[in-house]
């Protein structure tokens, strides 16, 4: 990140050496925190902003869970990020509202619920997993640490502490010399990456795990899901087990780092043609295609600066 991008911090645009929190803030010692990743693609018709609007909603409703006092309204942090993004002189971008805990106390129970900090990070950011990857595919492995149990922690909640789960997902991962890790559930059937949602193509048509397998319900997986409907392409919700990994025509996962990621490779195993399949090839197109005009916006997804 460019030390000259303007950060939003606490209500107004920053510099970036003036967006500092306390080494006791109580996110950096418990995990307190919330946060979303959305993407700004520059379109025939200037920048605009993915699903802004439905990233702050789910913000809002992962402070709720948390007890996080949220001081602006969705209305202000909507615009507040659309600054941001104009202040960062980015066509295209990555933004990262935060929502976490400041210097509250050491206790797990904060004394002052109130005591928090709001951010907007924009910086550029490309393919999450590599641009071979989104184009040829990636390698993945099932590995040893399974998603959070239910009803333990929210995985529907996007919480920084939810992330320690895919950090060891994803360094197993790497330390295996795969791209990328995949972790099943409690139930040992098939939940999600260390940052992704997962489908496979079995017989044309999309199988996804349900937001009952500790998955994050992405916003970007609901965009393929209801793009898939637009194509008269079947996708069903259902539980998956590991070995259909393995039978699968073909694989992909979604999220706002990753877009549409093929994957072309689980546990050494070849996944179809070994590379970016037709049905994932066509599911990318539409979905990249919002951007360069190609798709029609007809769900209004797009918000402008």
């Amino acid at each position: 990140m460019s030390e000259n991008n303007k950060i939003w911090f606490n209500g107004a645009l920053r510099e970036h050496a003036d967006c500092m929190v306390h080494v006791q803030a109580h996110a950096l010692h418990y995990g307190s925190s919330v946060f979303e990743g959305i993407r700004a693609y520059d379109t025939p018709e200037g920048t605009q902003v993915f699903r802004l609007t439905d990233h702050l909603k789910r913000l809002q409703y992962s402070a709720d869970v948390y007890r996080l006092p949220v001081p602006w309204s969705a209305q202000e942090l909507h615009q507040a990020c659309r600054d941001t993004v104009r202040a960062s002189g980015l066509a295209s971008a990555y933004i990262r509202p935060l929502v976490s805990r400041g210097d509250c106390g050491l206790g797990v129970l904060p004394k002052d619920m109130n005591v928090v900090d709001v951010s907007i990070i924009v910086i550029p950011w490309g393919a999450y997993l590599g641009e071979d990857g989104l184009k040829n595919g990636i390698r993945a492995c099932i590995t040893s640490w399974n998603r959070l149990a239910p009803n333990t922690m929210p995985p529907g909640v996007k919480a920084g502490g939810n992330y320690l789960s895919s950090q060891l997902i994803g360094l197993e991962a790497r330390d295996r010399g795969f791209d990328e890790g995949i972790g099943l559930g409690r139930d040992g059937l098939l939940s999600e990456g260390a940052g992704e949602n997962i489908f496979i193509v079995q017989q044309g048509r999309l199988l996804t795990p349900p937001a009952s397998a500790s998955i994050l319900n992405g916003i970007t997986r609901s965009s393929v899901i209801q793009l898939a409907m637009d194509m008269g392409i079947e996708t069903t919700e259902q539980s998956i087990a590991r070995e259909q990994l393995y039978a699968a025509d073909e694989i992909f996962m979604t999220g706002t780092a990753a877009e549409v990621t093929p994957v072309r490779q689980v546990d050494h195993m070849t996944i179809g043609n070994g590379g970016c399949g037709p049905l994932t090839r066509q599911i990318q197109d539409a979905f990249f295609g919002l951007f360069s005009g190609q798709t029609p916006d007809r769900h209004n997804w797009l918000e402008p600066l």
